[in-house]
């Protein structure tokens, strides 16, 4: 488990940046401009895709390194 470690904390803080932008939400202002807290989507898409190709590569390599001990 230690090693999926690095591949978690970006997966769970990506998973923030989602929750907190439900959370935050979006309203129109009183001059009729949208106000959102749109940098939290990428961000938070950007943090997933970082957890999600760590744990793979990580996992992908025990996997090799198991085989090549046998």
């Amino acid at each position: 488990m230690k090693k999926y470690l690095l591949a978690l904390i970006p997966f769970i803080i990506g998973i923030g940046c989602m929750i907190t932008y439900s959370i935050i939400g979006s309203e129109v202002a009183p001059d009729g401009t949208f106000v959102e807290a749109f940098f939290k989507m990428p961000i938070g898409y950007l943090f997933l895709a970082i957890g999600i190709i760590i744990g793979l590569v990580v996992s992908i390599m025990s996997l090799y390194r198991n085989t090549k001990k046998k």
